[in-house]
């Protein structure tokens, strides 16, 4: 793959075989952050579990002190008071069968994060296979399937973020903007890998954090100490 004049500058600012420590390693992704927008800065962790197994899954959501910088939409599966309730708590969308034909006829997925009632599950089975593959199926270890919607809907709005391994045992999650000053950049992470780090399942062996980059969308990737989050 061939890279631009930028990346390749980027690319020069960073010793590719050092692990850094994670104030060092913010500064030169914000340095390394050069596009005309404002670039999301992501995580990317390798962790020692083996996926295929269900005791060694890694999934759960965390709020994030200072949110992801993105304005998220919500979709809510929700009748009678509690579809009312998540109006009044700013749901982006409320509805039931209507969203399910939607979604199924239409394609239509305009949303960010999808929350349902218990109730409402059966109903949203019928496309668990056009969301669950992208990551959009609510799910009650996210807590977004739960009676509370308003405190969903809430945590949301204010920057929770869900964490999942995937099969090649990496979790990636958004943890902010490149126009983020370093601290709330800082508290973010730190705020996640301690989630992270709790949810290591116990039938994990040997070392649990294997590799920790951080990134720009258009920078290249940072190499972070991991032992510095255990």
């Amino acid at each position: 793959m061939k890279h631009g004049k930028k990346y390749r500058d980027s690319l020069g600012l960073i010793d590719r075989q050092k692990q850094y420590d994670l104030a060092e390693g913010i500064e030169l992704v914000k340095q390394t952050s050069k596009a005309k927008f404002d670039e999301t800065i992501g995580i990317s962790i390798r962790l020692g579990v083996d996926p295929r197994h269900a005791d060694q899954q890694v999934r759960g959501a965390v709020v994030l002190p200072h949110g992801t910088g993105k304005a998220v939409k919500v979709l809510v599966f929700a009748k009678g008071e509690k579809a009312a309730e998540a109006e009044a708590a700013g749901a982006d969308f409320v509805g039931a069968e209507d969203y399910v034909a939607k979604i199924q006829q239409e394609g239509w997925l305009g949303f960010d994060v999808a929350v349902a009632t218990p109730d409402m599950m059966g109903v949203i089975g019928r496309i668990a296979r056009i969301l669950g593959p992208r990551g959009l199926m609510p799910n009650p270890k996210s807590g977004t399937v739960t009676p509370d919607v308003t405190r969903a809907i809430n945590e949301i709005k204010a920057g929770k973020v869900e964490y999942r391994v995937d099969r090649t045992s990496i979790v990636n999650v958004p943890v902010g903007k490149a126009s983020f000053d370093s601290e709330k950049l800082t508290e973010n992470i730190t705020t996640l890998m301690d989630a992270i780090v709790r949810a290591k399942p116990a039938a994990a062996k040997g070392t649990y954090l294997r590799s920790v980059v951080i990134s720009s969308t258009m920078g290249p990737g940072v190499k972070l100490n991991p032992v510095r989050f255990i």
